[in-house]
């Protein structure tokens, strides 16, 4: 809840600002050719899929960078329809693949350190081999006559 605040207010600082300053009329455009462009981009998503299905079948690409794409070119585009300026900005900074490295590296190397912090033990018990003993008293002899096999 407190992040959703924080955007809104974000949202309407910088939305504020930027019309007083290009105007009413051209911030009205300026939304109307954002949501155009966000509605072609998905539109177009089938053939970007498409490129990076033959990306990851040719290696170019590994699984995660692959859902990494798709997933923010998508999100980005929904972002370019949504009305106002930060979220115009955040969706325009989405369909470039730099700064899609650059956000998801960043997480995920926190996510990752985190991960392998609370694994730690789990790995450490994986290395124990538990071992159950079973103490039988009685024992098999031979016997130096026959070779006949005494229990005693």
């Amino acid at each position: 809840m407190i992040y959703f605040l924080i955007y809104l207010f974000l949202e309407v600082v910088i939305s504020t600002n930027i019309a007083s300053i290009i105007g009413g009329v051209a911030t009205f455009f300026e939304l109307i050719f954002s949501a155009m462009i966000g509605i072609i981009l998905l539109v177009n998503f089938r053939t970007t899929l498409i490129k990076n299905l033959q990306s990851i079948s040719s290696d170019n690409i590994d699984l995660r960078r692959f859902q990494e794409l798709n997933l923010f070119t998508v999100f980005g585009a929904f972002l370019l329809i949504v009305p106002g300026f930060l979220t115009d900005i955040i969706g325009v900074l989405m369909q470039f693949s730099v700064f899609v490295s650059l956000l998801v590296n960043r997480f995920s190397a926190k996510y990752n350190s985190d991960n392998i912090k609370s694994n730690h033990y789990k790995k450490d018990e994986y290395d124990v081999i538990d071992v159950e003993i079973i103490d039988d008293d009685s024992t098999t002899k031979l016997d130096p006559d026959g070779g006949k096999q005494h229990r005693s």
